[in-house]
């Protein structure tokens, strides 16, 4: 009979127990984030999260005992892969997502990564003095010259298109020109919140953005419907509005002796009087 350590039960029971007892949770890939890095992203997420790491195996073990209470849960197993840690929270998924999101910071590359996006060295100046490593910088593909006693990049250059490796003498340059141009943080695969599922092809989303939308489409709708003549909650005051001015209009033009008349009305009987006045004198 296999003997499994009395820790691992404990631990399965830990990670089932903040399954079952949060309201939102998520699968977050964590491999590569050095531990300075990630020690910052847990104090950026303290108060509002909590992230609990650990070995795949038991990470399935909880989600499947976590499924006797949270039906559907068990779903989060197909995102385990990779140094996988569980988030917990009672956010909505889209503010984890963006929350996460917003701790990724950029590191120098080591070489070896793959670049996410073209890698660009600027034209300009450098920091560095005339010497060997003018030579260093050509051989990493970097057009660099001396001019007027300054080591210079020539000319704008893409050192590392998207897709292609990092190579380890144009990471070291890279670091020494001060561009760090690997995305290092926690990767959110997936949130499950009451039965539901949301990935990041959903989640990640402009909030400003969306909001300027629906601020749009609610004033078009508003306009619509005044223009339209539709009666609703929001529109019944400004169309009771403009009848009572319509009306007070009406009133004036034909001369109706009102409360809210009178008063315009011998104004305007007043000035015919000095109009007609003087025609006579």
């Amino acid at each position: 009979m296999v003997h499994v350590a009395e820790w691992k039960y404990g631990e399965v029971k830990e990670l089932t127990d903040l399954l079952t007892s949060s309201k939102i949770v998520g699968i977050v890939e964590i491999g590569g984030i050095p531990a300075p890095q990630m020690q910052c992203m847990r104090s950026n997420l303290y108060g509002t999260a909590a992230i609990r790491s650990a070995k795949n195996n038991l990470i399935h073990r909880a989600l499947d005992d976590a499924e006797k209470q949270v039906k559907g849960i068990a779903i989060l197993k197909e995102s385990v892969a990779g140094q996988t840690a569980i988030i917990a929270t009672d956010m909505n998924p889209f503010k984890l997502f963006a929350q996460i999101k917003s701790t990724r910071t950029m590191a120098p590359a080591k070489g070896g990564e793959t670049a996410a996006y073209d890698i660009k060295v600027q034209a300009g100046d450098t920091p560095f003095k005339p010497g060997p490593i003018v030579g260093e910088l050509q051989k990493a593909g970097i057009p660099a010259a001396i001019q007027e006693g300054k080591v210079v990049i020539s000319s704008d250059k893409v050192v590392v298109s998207e897709g292609e490796k990092i190579s380890a003498d144009v990471a070291q340059m890279l670091t020494r020109l001060e561009i760090f141009p690997v995305e290092i943080g926690m990767n959110l695969h997936v949130v499950f919140e009451d039965g539901n599922i949301f990935k990041p092809d959903v989640l990640d989303v402009n909030i400003d953005e969306l909001i300027g939308k629906m601020k749009q489409a609610s004033t078009n709708t508003y306009n619509l419907a005044i223009e339209a003549g539709w009666f609703t909650k929001l529109t019944i005051q400004p169309f009771l509005i403009k009848a009572h001015n319509n009306a007070l209009t009406l009133a004036m033009e034909q001369g109706i002796i009102t409360k809210e008349t009178i008063k315009n009305l011998i104004s305007k009987a007043h000035v015919n009087m000095l109009a007609l006045k003087n025609i006579t004198t």
